[in-house]
């Protein structure tokens, strides 16, 4: 069924398989999950057209039916029932209708929907006449062409239903990063923030908005910290909280909105999501506050990319007693087709590897584990490679964000996690070769790793803030030496390589700065790219975006050849400080004693994703160069740049930032 925006399949619950799990893949299969076009199954290769229904006669008092909607993955075999739908949510009750489960009357019929993924409750009214449901009529809804019957929904009780409380955090207004962001929980778990304080107007086309990549990571950094906050976890691999950029609409009953699924803008727009945005519109002291508005009922406007959905709010009390009782739309629905559908056997059979020694593997979920935080270059290119890596291992792929102690901690963890091939760690040049050179480490970053192969390799530039920095290196000198410490630079970490690079830069110079360090380079980048900290050493996988939106300006590469993608940017070699040589390789480890079959069978398959050519656009749009090889080509690295940098560490008398005394002769 086409349910207001969305698309997907409609099941009874007696029509799947029995246990959660079983009926997972029968979803995977029917919505050919795996693949990102989705040709073997129904799916549309997008979130929207990748969404199920399940429907049943309801076990709760006062109900008609039971609703359990679930969001299937697209390109990784995933299934996730934490959020709800309301656009597929449209169709439940045609559906039912037509299935039996609920009587129909003559003209219209009214039927209490329970939604099984959030505990709250919806009527729906349905034109039925003659006792039978109809999908023509005249109802309009943006995003949709033609017309169709007229779908009302009334949500209940949808506020606080997923975490308990409309405002998860306790606050209407919390700041993440030095930005304000309103988490509320309405119908959907969303994170509202102010399009104008992420540099964009919230007028942008869906396209424009999911080309700006550095806008894209910061959302998800933000969602990520969000998440936490809102006692939902680690949300890395679930699709709430949606991050939500709103501005001004042009009255004061109306607001725009664009809604991200959560790694995409929406095309239109969620009707949950309307829901959430109608409520942080309607309520005081949210980052989308419109004008006071009395008790009672007020019909407001979300404004989204192909037109906007009109929500009729209901608030009780005044001022910061406020709440909302109800919230009501209109949708449309279509029945496409009924039938038989038909699921291939490798649905419910693991694959089997030919090695002896792999067959068995994987069987389980696999881990990716990496050592920064998200939203940065490191946990993008692991992001991609771990969406390539689950459909050619028949296996999810979880990405799971340790950051803390500069990499130490997930090195750690994956050092002593099981030799089986189902924990990995995306290392990278600071993880085993700079931070255990800089100073003594709870893991070695030798003995106690199996090499897989190496993803990819990337320049280290110098950037700078555009308004609160210099305009090129030479002045930036000039400067520091009149006025040591005058400009400060931000750090991933000890042992990272801003944090070497930039050390290296200040002994080869003669200068001083101030140094901040974060965890990872998502948040140090952001530092500098709001003049913060003015100066960074960031690997052009991770400077790029920000270098094409205009945040960053580019000083020179930190290293002896110029780039093919910047020609006219100078060397740090030319300009004298041929010692500033950095160039940021990323791998992939498995723990010591992992079978060298297992070990085999991934560095086949990473080869494979790395000579894809998605895979090759998107690392080299960023400046970042796929390095697909043997096993031993990353062992060789490892061990030479371990050498390397603890002769550097040892030369430059460089030591840990608790006890580091700089000496700059």
């Amino acid at each position: 069924m086409r349910a207001g925006t969305s698309r997907g399949p409609f099941f009874l619950r007696e029509w799947l398989p029995d246990g959660d799990e079983a009926r997972d893949q029968a979803l995977i299969g029917a919505i050919g999950a795996s693949d990102p076009l989705q040709l073997d199954g129904v799916g549309g290769g997008s979130t929207l057209n990748s969404k199920v229904a399940i429907v049943s006669r309801s076990s709760h008092p006062g109900c008609d039916i039971d609703y359990l909607f679930a969001q299937v993955g697209v390109g990784h075999r995933s299934v996730d029932t934490r959020p709800n739908c309301g656009n597929m949510l449209s169709g439940v009750a045609p559906f039912a209708i037509e299935q039996g489960l609920v009587p129909a009357a003559d003209g219209t019929t009214s039927v209490r929907v329970y939604n099984v993924n959030t505990g709250s409750r919806i009527d729906i009214t349905v034109l039925t006449p003659g006792g039978r449901v109809t999908y023509e009529g005249d109802a309009r809804i943006d995003g949709v062409a033609g017309t169709a019957a007229p779908i009302l929904l009334n949500f209940l009780d949808a506020w606080g239903s997923v975490t308990g409380k409309v405002f998860p955090t306790g606050e209407r207004i919390d700041t993440i990063d030095g930005v304000q962001v309103t988490c509320i929980d309405a119908a959907m778990p969303l994170m509202i923030v102010r399009a104008a304080d992420l540099g964009v107007t919230g007028g942008e086309k869906p396209a424009a908005l999911d080309a700006n990549i550095a806008l894209l990571e910061r959302l998800e950094s933000l969602r990520l910290e969000a998440g936490r906050r809102m006692g939902l976890g680690d949300v890395s691999n679930s699709v709430i909280p949606k991050p939500v950029l709103i501005s001004v609409g042009p009255s004061n009953d109306s607001i725009s909105s664009r809604y991200f699924t959560p790694h995409k803008c929406h095309a239109s727009h969620a009707v949950t999501g309307a829901i959430g945005v109608a409520s942080a519109f309607a309520l005081p002291g949210t980052v989308a506050s419109g004008v006071a508005r009395e008790p009672g009922a007020h019909k407001l406007v979300v404004l989204h990319p192909a037109g906007q959905i009109d929500v009729e709010v209901e608030l009780k009390g005044r001022a910061g007693a406020a709440t909302v009782e109800r919230a009501a739309l209109v949708r449309t629905a279509r029945k496409i087709m009924q039938g038989e559908l038909h699921l291939p056997d490798y649905v419910f059979s693991p694959p089997q590897a030919g090695d002896a020694g792999s067959s068995t593997f994987p069987r389980r979920t696999m881990t990716l584990i990496v050592p920064t935080r998200a939203g940065g270059g490191n946990d993008t290119m692991a992001r991609i490679i771990a969406a390539k890596l689950g459909p050619l291992l028949g296996q999810d792929v979880v990405v799971d964000n340790r950051a803390g102690a500069n990499g130490a901690i997930a090195s750690e963890y994956v050092a002593r996690a099981a030799p089986d091939g189902h924990t990995l760690m995306f290392g990278y040049l600071g993880t085993h070769a700079m931070n255990p050179a800089l100073q003594t480490l709870g893991y070695d970053p030798v003995s106690d790793f199996e090499p897989v192969g190496l993803v990819g390799s990337s320049p280290t530039l110098m950037v700078t803030h555009p308004g609160k920095g210099a305009p090129d290196v030479h002045t930036l000198i000039a400067r520091l030496k009149a006025a040591p410490r005058c400009f400060s630079y931000a750090s991933a970490g000890d042992g990272t390589p801003p944090h070497f690079a930039a050390e290296l830069f200040q002994l080869s110079s003669g200068t001083s700065m101030a140094g901040a360090t974060f965890e990872g380079a998502a948040p140090a980048i952001a530092d500098t790219a709001s003049g913060r900290s003015q100066i960074m050493f960031p690997s052009l996988f991770t400077a790029s975006p920000f270098i094409r939106a205009g945040q960053l300006r580019a000083l020179a590469v930190a290293g002896p050849k110029r780039l093919d993608d910047l020609p006219a940017l100078p060397t740090l070699a030319e300009l004298g400080f041929p010692a500033v040589d950095v160039v940021q390789w990323y791998g992939l480890f498995a723990p010591a004693g992992t079978p060298a079959a297992v070990l085999d069978l991934l560095n086949r398959a990473l080869n494979e994703i790395l000579a894809d050519p998605q895979v090759v656009d998107r690392f080299e749009s960023h400046g970042a160069h796929p390095e697909p090889g043997g096993r031993d080509a990353l062992a060789q690295r490892v061990k030479a740049d371990l050498a390397r940098w603890r002769e550097v560490v040892a030369r430059a008398k460089l030591a840990p930032k608790e006890s580091r005394s700089l000496v700059l002769d």
